[in-house]
């Protein structure tokens, strides 16, 4: 029995220790826009100021329409008074009750109403532009994030193919070095670079975990989680042909939302030259009261109310010249905005167009470091070329390796920004 108890407490450790980890989640980039669609706060942020901004618009058309109000009351009076001759004091209670409705209708403010309707209008406008402009800015930070952990798998890759070449370079210097053909300096030079590869290849396995951690951020999980992603560095959106970016500028949504600003302010400016128009309201209502429930007495009323503006201490005209200078702001800053994102539009554009162009040299760079690398260690490894000589081509070679894999992201990144200057949304297919 005691043989048996030591089995089965062997047996519950090794099934302890035999279980698998927690598997690691592969997403591609339509999984990440599909999650962060529907998840991030930014992208909830700004769909919810439209729901707002509609709601404030119903309030402002509610002018439109009847106001009607229904009342009832009960009261009790109670009086007391006190004879002057007897000085006796007598009490009298009496009950009231009444109930109606008194509807109102504006007839007419000087267009006031339908000017605050139009300017709510195009403050809906505004904030559904500002959800393209949250939806252009949150694929950005999504791609970007996708992109950092796509290059920290490749780095990691990329790191140990180093580790390989510095000790493979480690191992020939230490044969040679026992031989008596290479001094101390290059014996010691190549544990440096091993040393410095090994450290390199534990960075990279940080940088994932920050950059799914970023990821994980930018889809709104509310959980972490172990995850990859499986993608390409091909760039698709590449613009090869400059567009017309006054044409671009348009569709931009950072600027429509600056215009659709710009025209409520507009529609302000005539609502507060309104406020020095008569005003027109239509009333009626219809009442019953008496001592006693249900009241029996019945009062009714119609009529027309007109209000005109005489002196309020100079309010409506402070009012107007604060409309009219916030419509001129409103008109300044459409005029910046638009040249502000032609100009970024042309930067980004260069930018890909740059990027694109870097990642071609750099793979050819590569290509003729990997080739010189391999003749160079035939020759060190006859003698043909010194020490100082092979560790240059060598150090090449692991540049080459981290500066190709530098323009594969880079690019990636500059195509990400050009789609965000052109104000693609989230559901943009490249």
């Amino acid at each position: 029995m005691r043989k048996l108890k030591i089995i089965l407490v062997l047996l519950c450790f090794v099934c302890l220790f035999a279980l698998p980890a927690e598997a690691e989640e592969e997403l591609i980039w339509d999984n990440c826009v599909a999650e962060a669609a529907k998840n991030n706060p930014d992208l909830i942020l700004a769909q919810e100021n439209v729901v707002q901004q509609k709601a404030l618009k119903a309030i402002t058309v509610s002018q439109f329409y009847p106001q009607i109000t229904a009342e009832a009351g009960a009261a009790t009076q109670k009086t007391s008074t006190t004879s002057s001759v007897s000085g006796d004091v007598s009490q009298a209670t009496k009950d009231s009750y009444s109930y109606g409705v008194t509807g109102t209708l504006l007839l007419f403010d000087g267009f006031k109403t339908n000017a605050g309707r139009k300017a709510a209008l195009e403050n809906i406008k505004a904030a559904q532009q500002n959800y393209r402009f949250a939806s252009s800015q949150v694929r950005l930070n999504l791609r970007t994030a996708f992109i950092n952990l796509l290059k920290a798998q490749e780095l990691i890759r990329v790191a140990q193919e180093i580790v390989k070449i510095r000790k493979d370079n480690l191992e020939l210097i230490s044969l040679r070095y026992e031989s008596g053909l290479e001094h101390k300096g290059a014996l010691l030079t190549a544990k440096a670079n091993f040393a410095q590869a090994e450290f390199e290849l534990s960075q990279a396995r940080r940088d994932v975990a920050l950059a799914q951690r970023q990821l994980t951020k930018e889809m709104g999980r509310k959980v972490f989680g172990p995850l990859s992603v499986k993608g390409s560095f091909v760039v698709r959106d590449t613009a090869e042909l400059k567009p017309d970016f006054e044409m671009l500028v348009k569709a931009n949504p950072f600027l429509g939302k600056i215009t659709a600003k710009k025209n409520a302010a507009f529609f302000d400016l005539k609502s507060a030259d309104a406020e020095s128009l008569p005003k027109v309201s239509a009333t009626s209502g219809a009442h019953r009261s008496s001592s006693d429930w249900p009241p029996e007495n019945d009062e009714w009323n119609i009529g027309v109310n007109v209000s005109v503006p005489v002196f309020e201490g100079g309010l409506r005209r402070s009012r107007v010249q604060s409309a009219k200078a916030a419509y001129k702001q409103a008109q300044a800053g459409e005029r910046s905005t638009k040249d502000s994102v032609i100009v970024a539009l042309e930067q980004k554009w260069v930018s890909l167009q740059d990027a694109v162009e870097s990642l071609k040299a750099q793979k050819e760079m590569l290509v003729a470091a990997q080739e010189r690398a391999d003749i160079a260690e035939t020759q060190y490894s006859t003698g043909f070329i010194t020490f100082d000589n092979w560790i240059i081509i060598e150090n090449d070679l692991v540049k080459a390796k981290k500066t190709y894999l530098e323009a594969q992201a880079n690019a990636l990144y500059a195509e990400a920004e050009w789609i965000q200057a052109k104000g693609e949304t989230l559901e943009y297919a490249q």
